[in-house]
């Protein structure tokens, strides 16, 4: 049987032996389910202890070992223990200058950053008032994302259609929480992670001179998603 996330064999036989080599001319250095987070780390935006349980707790058993080898490849570690959430980020040179990289920088359009900001807020809010998890239902999200158009908008069905493209990415990203046809969606708490406080201040910024301008695609945005260089 297969991992359908990470594509590793889940073989019982497998799993039980304490030998590191797992096939012929193994010189890898790491036990299977450490090899497991490893490769979840490198393919996946994020993972969490609950959407991930195994690898999370490969990760928290020994994360040297998993850090030294995303820092082969010129990438650093993040780990939001509070939340349960961990992501890999491209490593900067103390010189300047820029490391190879397997990642790719997609930039988050218009509508993906005003929900990506929603979903922050939201999540945030039901935290402080003790909630253990937050939700929003789909037509909220679309709601909102069309009282935030110009003044002058005009194409009522194509921004509804791009709103609702739009929580589908977000969905796609790992931060709704769901079957994908669900109209609910429980949202991730990897969402405060990724979008600390630092950077809600500049998308928020950000938002409110996308509001004066006219209705155009940008050309760049704040907002922005490293994932490996096969999903971009």
């Amino acid at each position: 049987m297969t991992d359908t996330d990470t594509g590793v064999d889940l073989n019982p036989e497998l799993k039980a032996t304490s030998s590191l080599s797992l096939f012929d001319g193994d010189e890898g250095g790491l036990l299977l389910e450490q090899r497991r987070a490893l490769l979840a780390l490198v393919k996946l935006r994020f993972i969490t202890a609950r959407t991930h349980p195994r690898e999370w707790a490969a990760l928290m058993e020994n994360p040297r070992a998993i850090v030294s080898r995303l820092n082969d490849l010129f990438l650093e570690l993040v780990v939001d223990t509070e939340r349960e959430v961990a992501f890999k980020r491209q490593a900067v040179p103390e010189a300047g200058g820029r490391f190879p990289t397997l990642l790719h920088d997609t930039a988050w359009n218009r509508e993906e950053t005003i929900t990506l900001v929603f979903l922050r807020n939201r999540h945030f809010t039901d935290s402080a008032r003790g909630e253990e998890r937050s939700w929003v239902d789909v037509a909220e999200v679309v709601e909102h994302l069309l009282s935030m158009r110009p003044a002058d908008a005009t194409d009522d069905a194509g921004d509804e259609a791009r709103a609702r493209n739009a929580v589908a990415s977000v969905y796609k990203a790992g931060l709704l929480l769901g079957p994908a046809t669900a109209e609910r969606f429980e949202i991730s708490p990897a969402v405060e992670t990724l979008l600390p406080l630092e950077r809600l201040v500049d998308l928020l910024s950000w938002l409110e001179e996308q509001a004066t301008e006219p209705v155009t695609e940008p050309t760049e945005q704040p907002a922005t998603d490293e994932t490996p260089e096969d999903e971009a």
